[in-house]
Parts: structure tokens; C-alpha cells; sequence
């Protein structure tokens, strides 16, 4: 037969692959999205204000205007520089990104350029030479039935998951820098606190110590003045030890040593976070979080999976082809070579191969199923934690509240009791039991007002944290 004789059918052959090639055959399966196994509306919503109908979604407040605080919103650029975190992060989308390069040239035929040659003796003796140069192909795989492009697509939805991972992973870094940051003011105000009362028991255990000199008070009375004293010197070394302990956090957190030139910073009266953040409804608001896009995302890979999967028990045709030129002599190879060609089709059917395929389809399915769970537990997980932050928003207010009038009647109580003492109404057992009630108010005063705020950050995040999609653009364009 000769070479024209075999290109005729293989030309017909490649036009027909071509074609069907363009047309594309995907088995796929059609995907839906699992209807989210949530109650239709968030608890807890009622019992807070109403926000204006004008108030914009949490995802729609970039992180720079919901905090106010210049030296926080300093930390959190350093922060999103600098944390390693948040670095791999990045870097995974990089390595996902060259995996998808990979899948894509798969797709296309792999060019090479090449010198081949070959000596060995023929049937009369002699020596045979043989020289070639030029391109080749090998085995091309004509993708009838998308088994490339269905590992393709899944490379692509692995991607979109890897980069809505990396907004996860920066939500959640800028609510931890924040929440950080409110720790420390917090110990900064109980260690104040601490000191104040410090003082104020050394100095009435030296008038105690007077009266129980001059026989005008019990041992009873010196002894307790002594626990308070040491109970205030317990408390400065615990909190001391917790700000030091938190401020590593911060720089962990930070990813480098805080600077020296920090901005000035706001207390935590003065933060000013907004507090008429609207909840909307799950069936909106869970589908924007990150980490829900990236769980339907890997469904979606796994969904790709299924298809190549299914074309797997289908023929793979593959394609090997070169053409270049052809001498016995290499020196006259290029400059008196005459001109070769092949072209090698290959049709390959499974027929046995001990269930490989069958398990692997199997294998494909379940995973499906695994990431559809995974895709549900993420919105349930989504709504308990948008939940728990409006029970918090619901309630910590009103305690705070609470809280502070419970702090301002024991002042005015130990005020009281101290002007009964001095008067001789009023026993020395009465100031020491006073100054402790205030104390331990004090501390219950900041702490929630400390958890309050931290419960705003919370809610700020679990509602989308401001990611938005300008925002995103501007990240993304960033060197």
C-alpha cells in the first residue's frame, strides 16, 4: 500500500476527529446546587434593632470603615503583608494555578523538535545508517468524550476554591487581629484597674496595721486587709502575665515585631463599631461567605470528576505524528535530506481491566456525596456562627448595660460604707468586703464590655466581612 494510499482514510480520519472534537462530548453530570438545610431565617433578629433599609451588608463594608481605630487598622495592614498564614495562602492559589495550566495543555498537542539516528548492520553485512530531523507529535489524545476537558474544568473549580480559601483565611485574620487588639486594651484597663486598687489596699492595710497596734482593731480585721493586699498582688501578676501572653499573639498574628511607631490608639469606649450590621436572610447571605464558595467549588471539582471518570470506559484515540527530513549521511541531513512524514493513529479499548475503571467511578461518586456534605455542613456551620454572634449582639448590650449600673451602685456603696467607717457607723470587716465587691465590678465591667465589642467584630465577620468584589479587584492587582 502506498503512503497516499494510507493518507487518504487518515486524513478522512483526522477531519472526523476534528469535528467531533468541536462538537464536544461531556459526561458531566448536570450540576445543582443542594438546597441549604437551614431554618429560612436567622434566630435572634427580632430582638435587636431594626437596621434602615438603606444599612449596608457586611459584605459590603470594607474592613477600613468598619474600624475606626488608626492603630488597629495599621496593625491590620501589617498584618495582611506580613502573616504567614495568609502568605501560603496566596501561594496555594499559585500552585493551583500551575496545576491548571497543566490540565489546559492537555488539551492541546505537545510540539517537540528533534534529531534522530540509528546504525546497524542489514541481511548483506553491511553497516545502515539512518538520520532524521524535524517535529513530532505523540500520542495526542483526540478528546471525544471530555475526559480532558472534564479534568480541566475540575482543575479550574479547584482554583476558584483555593482563591475563595484565601479569602477565608483573610476574613478570619483581620477579625483575629482586631479581637487581639481589644484583648490588650482590655488587660491595659484591668491592669490600670489592678494598680488602683493595689494602692488602695497597701494603704488600708497600713491603717489597719495602726489600729491593730493601738489595740483598736482585731487580728481578724489586719489578717483579711492582709488577703486583699495579696489577693490585688495575685491579680497584677496574672494580668500581667496574660498581656505579655496576648501581645505575642498580636505579633504572631502581625507576622513581625509590632513597630515603635504605631499611631495612637482608642480605648475601648471609644471604638465605635457599627452595631445595625443587617443579618438578611441564609438563603442570601450564606452563598457570599468564602467558605461556602469554596466548598461548592471542590463539589463542583468532584462533580468534573464523575465525567472523566464516565469517559474512562469509553475508546481513547491518540494521535502520534512527525515531519521533518531523512538522510543515510548526518552532514547532509539538512542540506540534502529528503523530506519523511508519519502518521500513527491509535485506538485503544478497554475490555478488561479488572473493575479499575468501574472502582474508579465508584471512587468519583462518593466523593461527590462526601463534598456535598462538606458543602452543607459548611452553610450549617455558617448559620450557627451568624447565629451565636446575633444571640451576642441581642444580649451582651443589655448586660452591659446592667453590668455598668451594678459597677456605679458599688462605688456609691463603698463610698457610703467609707463615710460610715470614718463616722465609727460602720466596722472595718464592712470597707474590706466593700472594696472587694468593687473590685471584682470593676473587672466584670470591662470584661464585657470587652466581650460586647469583640462580639461585633465577630458578627462583622461571620456576615462576609467586607470582602467585596471591588475590593478584590484592587487586591488581585497588587504586585
Amino acid at each position: 500500500m502506498s503512503k497516499h494510499t494510507f493518507a487518504r482514510p487518515a486524513l478522512r480520519l483526522a477531519t472526523l476527529s476534528a469535528a467531533l472534537w468541536l462538537a464536544g462530548c461531556s459526561f458531566i453530570p448536570t450540576f445543582s446546587r443542594p438546597a441549604a438545610p437551614v431554618a429560612p431565617a436567622f434566630p435572634h433578629v427580632a430582638a435587636t434593632s431594626t437596621p434602615a433599609a438603606s444599612a449596608k451588608a457586611a459584605a459590603d463594608i470594607e474592613w477600613q470603615s468598619f474600624f475606626k481605630d488608626a492603630r488597629l487598622k495599621r496593625l491590620i495592614e501589617l498584618s495582611l503583608e506580613n502573616n504567614r498564614d495568609l502568605r501560603v495562602a496566596a501561594l496555594n492559589i499559585d500552585a493551583t494555578r500551575a496545576k491548571l495550566q497543566v490540565a489546559r495543555a492537555d488539551q492541546l498537542p505537545t510540539v517537540n523538535a528533534g534529531i534522530n539516528g540509528s546504525r546497524g548492520p542489514v541481511a548483506s553485512g553491511a553497516i545502515s545508517s539512518s538520520y532524521t530531523a524535524g517535529l513530532s507529535v505523540t500520542a495526542y489524545e483526540l478528546d471525544f468524550f471530555g475526559r480532558v476537558r472534564a479534568l480541566s474544568q475540575a482543575a479550574q473549580s479547584q482554583l476558584l476554591a483555593t482563591e475563595e480559601a484565601r479569602k477565608t483565611v483573610q476574613i478570619s485574620l483581620i477579625a483575629s487581629v482586631a479581637n487581639t487588639y481589644l484583648t490588650l486594651l482590655a488587660n491595659d484597663e484591668l491592669l490600670r484597674v489592678t494598680r488602683e486598687t493595689l494602692k488602695t489596699r497597701q494603704e488600708s492595710l497600713r491603717l489597719m496595721q495602726l489600729k491593730y497596734d493601738n489595740e483598736a482593731a482585731s487580728k481578724l480585721d489586719l489578717s483579711t486587709a492582709q488577703s486583699l493586699l495579696e489577693a490585688a498582688k495575685v491579680s497584677l501578676a496574672q494580668q500581667t502575665r496574660q498581656r505579655a501572653t496576648d501581645e505575642s499573639a498580636l505579633v504572631l498574628l502581625v507576622g513581625q515585631p509590632l513597630p515603635a511607631d504605631l499611631p495612637a490608639g482608642l480605648g475601648l469606649a471609644e471604638q465605635g463599631f457599627l452595631s445595625d450590621l443587617p443579618a438578611g436572610v441564609p438563603s442570601e447571605l450564606l452563598v457570599r461567605r468564602p467558605d461556602v464558595r469554596q466548598a461548592e467549588q471542590n463539589l463542583l471539582a468532584l462533580n468534573a470528576n464523575i465525567g472523566a471518570a464516565r469517559a474512562a470506559f469509553f475508546p481513547r484515540i491518540t494521535l502520534t505524528a512527525s515531519a521533518g527530513v531523512a538522510s543515510s549521511d548526518l552532514d547532509t541531513l539538512f542540506s540534502n535530506g529528503t523530506s519523511a512524514w508519519t502518521f500513527v493513529p491509535q485506538l485503544l479499548m478497554p475490555i478488561f481491566d479488572a473493575g479499575r475503571n468501574r472502582a474508579n467511578l465508584e471512587t468519583a461518586k462518593v466523593n461527590k456525596d462526601i463534598a456535598i456534605a462538606q458543602y452543607e455542613k459548611a452553610i450549617q456551620s455558617g448559620f450557627k456562627e451568624v447565629a451565636d454572634a446575633l444571640a451576642g449582639r441581642a444580649t451582651l448590650g443589655e448586660q452591659l448595660q446592667a453590668q455598668t449600673a451594678q459597677l456605679n451602685a458599688t462605688q456609691t456603696t463603698m463610698q457610703l460604707t467609707d463615710l460610715r467607717f470614718k463616722a465609727g457607723a460602720a466596722s472595718s470587716f464592712e470597707v474590706l468586703e466593700a472594696q472587694r465587691s468593687l473590685f471584682a465590678a470593676q473587672q466584670a465591667q470591662v470584661q464585657v464590655q470587652t466581650q460586647q465589642l469583640q462580639n461585633l467584630v465577630t458578627l462583622y465577620k461571620v456576615l462576609g466581612g467586607g470582602w467585596t468584589e471591588a475590593a478584590d479587584t484592587q487586591k488581585a492587582a497588587q504586585p
